[in-house]
Order: C-alpha cells, then sequence, then structure tokens
C-alpha cells in the first residue's frame, strides 16, 4: 500500500453532474467512469443519491414548517393546561 497516496475527493456539483448524465444514460457506466477517472461503481452509488433524493428537492417547504411548528406549540399547550390546574387548586385552597 501506498502511505503517500492521499484518496480523491469529489465537489458536489462534480457528482450531480456525473450522476446527471449517468440517469440520462446517453452513455454507459464504464464509458463515463473512463470520461472522468472514476469507478463505475460510484457513479452507481451517485446515481443511486441522486434518484432517491430527487423528490427532497420539489417538495414545498410548508411540511416541515407545519411539523416544526406542531413540535413547538404542543408542549407549550400542554405547559398551559398544567398551570390553568394549579391555579384553579390554589383557589380552591384560599
Amino acid at each position: 500500500m501506498d502511505v503517500g497516496r492521499r484518496r480523491r475527493t469529489f465537489t458536489e456539483k462534480f457528482k450531480a453532474q456525473v450522476a446527471l448524465e449517468a440517469v440520462k444514460g446517453v452513455k454507459t457506466l464504464a464509458a463515463l467512469a473512463a470520461e472522468y477517472k472514476v469507478h463505475p461503481n460510484q457513479i452507481s452509488t451517485w446515481k443511486k443519491q441522486l434518484v432517491t433524493k430527487a423528490p427532497e428537492l420539489f417538495s414545498s417547504g410548508k411540511d416541515a414548517r407545519g411539523k416544526s411548528e406542531e413540535e413547538l406549540t404542543a408542549p407549550l399547550y400542554e405547559e398551559i393546561g398544567r398551570l390553568k390546574m394549579d391555579i384553579r387548586w390554589l383557589e380552591k385552597k384560599l
């Protein structure tokens, strides 16, 4: 094993470009691998990631905001309910 050899890192833009070409299917994985000097298995991994995460790109932010808002307000309403019960209990004791 060569100790001085470093792993190659690829930018997100490069990965997206290669994966998009793989999805288009104009060239084979072997041709893309030769052109970009990347292993075909790596290209197929990037292609799978692109295909599985594509629906997230087109999802509206309303779903995420609505859920987080509900998650934030639920504990507050619980606290309000507890405080109201405490007030009623104190009113009876006085």
